[in-house]
């Protein structure tokens, strides 16, 4: 029965078939073979997105877009650019840094992608060419699902149940994301040098720096305030998810000034659209994941690998292979929903602390984002900048391997991940 719905699912996705709609036909073949009633599939959807914490995922989304809308990027831009100076790659380190604070305020790849593409694609123009450009804006693009809030670690603690709290994933990410940033930075210095690009941005002044640190404070106030109030128990993620949406109101409607209400139901829209798509695939998923439950999946797959091997270690690293593979030809949240309630519980009776698996996993998929052919960022510049996929992936692969390369650090070093989680008591 479990191997019908693999081969249902891996059929119908291969054929072009969206991944919610796959999911959904490989549920209902596994519970027609399985004799169970149907009326559990819609009984097992309709639990599956009665959730509470799911909330915090389009309330997040729809505090992306406002703070898009209400001209946010302009100040992160001038900020940023006032921080670097005139150096080899500047003008790519303005966009690494303000991908970085975008992510505390989306938490999403794909929006920080739209974002960034459609503010600072003209200036990358003007100093470095068009393949260049889109992988550096699709790399800062990366840190959003990385610095916390993220979405993929609300979907990951949602799927994983009660072993980990989204609090303590967002804190593993902290450390992990200020080095990623730093790497992305180094890598696009040295790839500037060696292309041979002219210095960018202005000498470096502390004036500037104070005067658009002034302007940019109130926004970058926001994480602070939402992920404070979230670790510190003062409020769950989905209330503070909707204390981002105020924020974000109050900053466009009476900081800024230039978010309008009649940009609202736009805002609304896109964010609806993005996350009935998560919602639709962990509704369809449920049913898959019942299957697999009534299959006794989960118990033959923890039994089997450990027979393989008893070491915790090379578990991960097994798990670790797997999510590179399958985040080449996975969308992320699907492989979220269909592998977390079959690897984490296994991982726990390794004994493996559930926060350091669960921010590899989320680390893991993220990168796969980037990974050809079913990276959905290469998808979103290639439609943005106008360039082929093959320039794309021609110039993005020496940031991807400087994204793995991180993750083998946060495996070797676990305490890069837990070491905030571990101060904040989680």
């Amino acid at each position: 029965m479990t191997a019908v719905v693999i081969i249902v699912f891996a059929v119908l996705a291969l054929l072009g078939m969206p991944l919610a709609f796959a999911l959904g036909f490989a549920s209902f073949a596994g519970i027609a073979i399985s004799g169970v009633d149907f009326y559990i599939m819609p009984q097992r959807m309709m639990h599956a997105i009665d959730s509470f914490p799911l909330m915090a995922i389009p309330l997040f989304m729809i505090a992306g877009e406002l703070m898009v809308l209400a001209g946010i990027m302009n100040r992160l831009i001038d900020f940023a650019n006032s921080l670097i100076g005139r150096v080899h790659g500047g003008l790519a380190h303005v966009t690494i840094i303000s991908g970085g604070i975008l992510a505390a305020v989306s938490g999403a790849a794909v929006a920080s992608a739209s974002a960034l593409g459609s503010i600072i694609v003209p200036s990358l123009r003007k100093h470095y060419d068009d393949g260049y450009s889109s992988a550096i804006i699709a790399s800062a693009a990366n840190l959003g699902p990385i610095i916390p809030p993220s979405n993929a670690m609300i979907v990951y603690a949602l799927m994983a149940g009660s072993s980990v709290s989204v609090g303590a994933l967002f804190m593993a990410g902290v450390i992990p994301g200020i080095i990623m940033t730093l790497s992305l930075m180094a890598t696009a210095s040295y790839l500037s040098y060696k292309k041979g690009f002219a210095l960018t941005g202005e000498r470096f002044q502390l004036r500037r720096v104070l005067l658009q640190g002034r302007r940019a404070a109130v926004i970058l106030m926001m994480p602070v305030v939402v992920i404070g109030g979230i670790v510190g128990g003062i409020f769950t993620p989905t209330e503070g998810a909707a204390i981002a949406v105020a924020y974000a109101l109050v900053i466009g409607f009476f900081v800024t000034g230039e978010l309008k209400f009649a940009d609202i139901p736009a805002a609304l829209f896109r964010a609806a659209i993005g996350s009935s798509v998560v919602a639709a695939l962990i509704a369809f998923a449920a049913t898959v994941t019942f299957v697999f439950t009534i299959d006794l999946v989960p118990m033959r797959l923890s039994a089997y690998l450990q027979q393989l091997t008893q070491n915790p270690q090379v578990f991960i690293a097994l798990v670790m292979a797997t999510l590179l593979v399958v985040g080449m030809f996975i969308e992320s949240n699907a492989a979220y929903i269909m592998l977390v309630p079959l690897l984490a519980p296994v991982a726990m009776t390794y004994g493996i602390d559930p926060v350091y698996f669960g921010f590899l996993f989320v680390l893991n998929l993220v990168i796969g984002m980037m990974t050809p052919p079913v990276g959905v960022l290469l998808f979103v510049m290639c439609g943005i900048t106008r360039i082929s996929m093959t320039e794309m992936i021609r110039n993005v692969w020496p940031f991807v391997v400087v994204q793995y390369v991180v993750l083998m650090l946060c495996i070797f070093f676990p305490q890069l991940s837990l070491f905030l989680p571990r101060i904040l008591g989680f």
